[in-house]
């Protein structure tokens, strides 16, 4: 039994259709490795950019602290409910701009609610910046590149 036919899609709709997946995704995966064991876990992202550079909040007890300090390449996941997904690959590193860590925690009150201050210690903010984004319709079994700015 042959598979389904994929639709044809247009370059230029690619970065709709991937921003699209990330927003109706309630919890993607992110993804590190562990010595020589990958790990994947849900998480929250704490604000997305138009250039998919994702902000991703976590605690300094947390494994992936460690894990993504030791070896920075990760990639985050998206599915959403009609199973059409996104996968972004990227170097996560510790947020230091002030300017943007003031924005993510005036705009999340969880961050607020739990951790206090944006001084608390355990707080860190990775940034993901990509180096590819690629985006799948449900079982089309095919990824497409999305086509980064700049």
């Amino acid at each position: 039994m042959p598979g389904p036919t994929p639709q044809p899609i247009a370059v230029e709709e690619l970065p709709a259709l991937a921003r699209g997946v990330i927003q109706r995704a309630k919890f993607p995966q992110l993804a590190t490795v562990d010595g020589d064991q990958p790990r994947v876990r849900p998480v929250s992202p704490v604000r997305v950019d138009e250039d998919f550079t994702i902000y991703v909040a976590n605690l300094r007890s947390y494994g992936k602290t460690q894990e993504i300090a030791a070896n920075p390449k990760v990639e985050l996941n998206y599915l959403d409910e009609a199973h059409d997904q996104v996968r972004i690959t990227g170097r996560a590193e510790v947020l230091t701009d002030p300017v943007i860590l003031r924005e993510i925690w005036e705009g999340n009150p969880l961050l607020r609610r739990y951790l206090g201050s944006p001084e608390n210690p355990e707080l860190i903010i990775y940034r993901i910046r990509p180096s590819r984004v690629r985006f799948m319709r449900e079982w089309a079994l095919e990824y497409h590149e999305v086509p980064l700015p700049g």
